[in-house]
Order: C-alpha cells, then sequence, then structure tokens
C-alpha cells in the first residue's frame, strides 16, 4: 500500500522595515502581492526562481502535497501600522489548515510593526498558539535578517540566504522544506544555537563574494562540511530597524547536538568581531563622484546611492545625485521615483515636453526638488518580469511610468517605488546599461543582479537619507547597547 503523502503548509509574510523611513506602511502596501490559495501561488510562482518556487519544486521532489495559506509581501518601507499588523497576522494565523504534517513559514526578518519589534517571533507565537508546541516549523530568512532568540525558541528550522546580491532564495527554501521533511519523518532532531555580534553591519560591508563577509561566510561553509551540522545561518543584519534584535547574528542548527552547535555559533561570532573594522567602506561626495564617473575613461560608471536606496525602504526621490546629471558632456541615466511628474508626464503623452519638478517630495533629508525640461521618449504601465539571477520570473510594477530625455540625461520616473534589481526594469522601458557612460542607482548592493555585468567602475556615493552608510546619524532608541560601530569604545 502506498504511504500517505505528507502534508505541508506554506504561508508567509514579507516586509523589511526601515523604522528611520518617512511615512509608514499600511494594508494597501500588501496588495500587490497578496496571494492566497493554491491556484494563485502555483500560478505566480511555480517555475520562478523565488522562496516561493523553492518550495513548490521542493515539495514535488519528494512528492509532499502543499497546503497553501497566505503569502503576502510589500516594497521595503517605513514602520508598519497596527491596523495592518492586526489584520496581516490574523490573516496568515487563518490561513494555514489544521490538518498538517509541518509548516514552511517564508519570512524576511527584520520587520517592524508600530508596537511590536519583532514581527516575525509575533507570527511564529500565535501560530504555536493555534497549532501546538510540538508541529514542526522551517523558516526562511533574509540575510539582513534581525534574528532574535524568541524566533530561534519558536522555529523548529532557520534557513537564511547565503548570497548579498541575493540569487539563492530558490535554493534555500529547499534546503528548509527538505530539512523539515527529514524532521517530520524522524530522520533528524534539529537543535539550533544562537549568536549575536553585538555589530550593526551597513549593507555595502555584506558583498558576499569578496571582502569580511566572505570570509566569514566561508568559515560557515566549512562548518556546514560537518557530518552532525544541518545548516549554518549568516544573518548580516538591518541596521536601519532600531529594534533590541538588530545586528549580525548566527544561527547554527545541528542533529540533537545542542552544545556542538554552541561552540560552533561562538566561534562564529569570534570570527566576526575580530574583523570589525573591515566591514566599512569608502564613500565619496557626490559632485566628487560625478566629477570621477565623467572623468573614468570607460562607461558604465554606477554611482551607487546607498543612502536612498529603494531595497532598504528609502523613498527613491532623493535628488542629491540627480542635481549634479543635469549638464554634463556625457550620457547619464537615472531613475527616480516620483508619483507626480509621473502622471504629468502621461497627461502631456509620448513626444510632449515635460517641464517640471522632480524628486525631494518626501522631506529635507533627501534634497530639494530638481527643475527638470525633456521630452517625452516613453511612456509605459510599469508591469514587468525579472529576466535575471535574482528573482527569475518573478512578477514586478514600477506603475506608470515616463523616459524623459533633457540634453544629456535620461531620467526615469516611476509611480511606485521598485528597487533596481533587475535589467526587466531597463529592457521592459527599450532601456540599454551600455548607451550610457554614467548610471545612477538607487540601491547599495543588491543593483548588481542588474547591471553588475556591464559596470566599468562603482562608485559609493556619501549622501544624507534613511539609508545611510554613516549610522551616527542615526537617533538609535531601541538597539541593544553597548553596539559596534556606535560604542566603539565599549
Amino acid at each position: 500500500m502506498k504511504p500517505k503523502a505528507l502534508k505541508i503548509a506554506v504561508a508567509g509574510l514579507y516586509h523589511e522595515t526601515n523604522t528611520f523611513a518617512p511615512g509608514t506602511t499600511g494594508l494597501t502596501a500588501f496588495s500587490a502581492e497578496y496571494v492566497s490559495g493554491s491556484e494563485l501561488f502555483y500560478k505566480r510562482y511555480e517555475h520562478t526562481q523565488t522562496s516561493m518556487g523553492g518550495v513548490i519544486a521542493a515539495a514535488r521532489s519528494v512528492g509532499a502535497d502543499l497546503a497553501v495559506g497566505l503569502y503576502t509581501a510589500a516594497t521595503p518601507s517605513g514602520m508598519v501600522e497596527t491596523a495592518a499588523v492586526e489584520a496581516l497576522l490574523s490573516d496568515i494565523v487563518h490561513s494555514i489548515d489544521d490538518n498538517i504534517d509541518g509548516l514552511i513559514l517564508i519570512l524576511h526578518g527584520a520587520m517592524v510593526g508600530e508596537a511590536i519589534p519583532d514581527m516575525e517571533a509575533e507570527l511564529l507565537g500565535r501560530l504555536r498558539e493555534r497549532l501546538g508546541v510540538g508541529l514542526p516549523i522551517a523558516v526562511t530568512l533574509d540575510l539582513h535578517a534581525n534574528i532574535s532568540v524568541e524566533m530561534t525558541e519558536k522555529a523548529d528550522i532557520l534557513v537564511g540566504y547565503d548570497t548579498y546580491p541575493h540569487v539563492d532564495m530558490f535554493d534555500r527554501a529547499a534546503e528548509a522544506f527538505q530539512l523539515l521533511v527529514r524532521m517530520i519523518q524522524g530522520e533528524i532532531r534539529p537543535l539550533q544555537a544562537f549568536g549575536a555580534t553585538n555589530m550593526l553591519v551597513i549593507p555595502q560591508g555584506m558583498l558576499t563574494d569578496q571582502g569580511m563577509m566572505k570570509e566569514v561566510m566561508e568559515l560557515a561553509f566549512a562548518i556546514e562540511k560537518d557530518n552532525k551540522v544541518l545548516n549554518v545561518t549568516v544573518a548580516g543584519g538591518f541596521p536601519y530597524s532600531d529594534v533590541p534584535a538588530a545586528g549580525m547574528s548566527f544561527v547554527v542548527t545541528t542533529d540533537g547536538d545542542e552544545g556542538l552547535a554552541k561552540d560552533y555559533a561562538a566561534s562564529l561570532v569570534q570570527a566576526a568581531w575580530s574583523r570589525r573594522e573591515g566591514f566599512t567602506v569608502s564613500f565619496v561626495p557626490p559632485a566628487d563622484a560625478v566629477a570621477l564617473a565623467v572623468a573614468n575613461p570607460e562607461g558604465p560608471v554606477i554611482l551607487t546611492e546607498g543612502s536612498d536606496n529603494v531595497g532598504g525602504g528609502a523613498p527613491g526621490d532623493a535628488t542629491h545625485i540627480l542635481q549634479h546629471l543635469t549638464d554634463l558632456p556625457c550620457k547619464s541615466l537615472i531613475v527616480m521615483c516620483d508619483p507626480q511628474a509621473a502622471q504629468q508626464a502621461h497627461e502631456i503623452g509620448t513626444g510632449g515636453v515635460f517641464h517640471g519638478q522632480v524628486g525631494g517630495r518626501h522631506d529635507k533629508l533627501h534634497g530639494l526638488p530638481v527643475e527638470l525640461k525633456g521630452q517625452i521618449r516613453l511612456l509605459f504601465d510599469g508591469l514587468y518580469h525579472h529576466v535575471g539571477p535574482y528573482m527569475t520570473g518573478q512578477l514586478a510594477d514600477m506603475g506608470r511610468t515616463a523616459v524623459i530625455v533633457s540634453g544629456n540625461l535620461t531620467v526615469v520616473v516611476t509611480e511606485k517605488r521598485t528597487p533596481p534589481w533587475d535589467l526587466g526594469h531597463l529592457r521592459y522601458i527599450g532601456i540599454w546599461p551600455d548607451d550610457y557612460h554614467i548610471i545612477a542607482v538607487k540601491s547599495a548592493i543588491a543593483w548588481q543582479t542588474a547591471l553588475g555585468a556591464f559596470a566599468k567602475r562603482v562608485i559609493h556615493v556619501d549622501t544624507p537619507g534613511c539609508c545611510s552608510a554613516n549610522l551616527s546619524h542615526f537617533d538609535f532608541q531601541y538597539v541593544k547597547r553597548p553596539i559596534y560601530p556606535l560604542d566603539k569604545q565599549a
């Protein structure tokens, strides 16, 4: 008689919260990716290189039945409003089937509600109350997760991404699913140890194929070769969430050997701490950065405006670089989120002349609006699918989009904030990176999955903003102190 297939539930709540970002995040921010039920889940995510696609593929490989609950996500932004928090938590908890063998959750790890600093632990706690403490639960996390002890206590298995830019979401979700199946079948007994470094690391210091982060990742991979070790998760953390759990941390999961897990976690903490000064990155003021880019013999030169990183919750409309691009002898490109300018361009129409302000709509921290006059070359509804290695096949939406050309400057204005993670955000509007000498990106590192192959030089630009690399600009209230580099003398 054929054994009964395992029934495993899948659900998720994904948001990277920047507590320093202007404004708050309401329920409508999650409406674009609010996927409930098997039919829509499979239609949207099967054969995509996403965490959800990884779960689907892993379930098929072992013949497990997926009981699909709710998966919802929003672009990184400010604190999540209390009403939205309660609605989302309730919807997810009640979307989970009662009759299941296990649960896999797709979470970010740095979601913050107005009254709940650790959203992931809160969700896990509510699920435990409903489903019981004995149900096997596995969780996937972003590399920028701020992992708390409570998360490790309420989940049996935590598996984080190994790459930044993140190109292994599919693989890590498949890994988490496979470990969950092995736990359900009694093949393994996962035990986790958590280690906090007391370090805040900026995203630019977390590139996993070079520098200190690469060294730490390689130490983790070496530990995973121990046959008693099931997984090692290196979480760089998200320094723009002002919460007690913020910072770089490690979770080591072994098969029944808690002491070994603790020893390995402690060794990784020490390794990271001894390298703490090596996670810093040099930055150049905007005027100097543009001058260096113009003088560079080859392009494209990528100017990274990490302080206005859309993927870190920033508004994407800072003008600190834009103001220096308006009168250059070489072709330059920048994408700005500006719903007002996008609407104005769509009202004028293709071929018309746009004359108005762009950017600087939120606060003085992100600059003042810049006057722009140019021809509207193209209008676009903003919908595209990822064509590169990051979440290949994922649907993205820039909203109403306009391509405005003013002399040597091309400005793409979008209605919705869209991180430049994929080349599709340019290809779908007829833009090819090699045609530009300078490209300014609202990103810290993740832009590389879209433009890394084209870059002849990269210059990190020092500008103010809610994702500034200079953490001393921020008034931290809740992060656990002492912590490096805020308390260098501690």
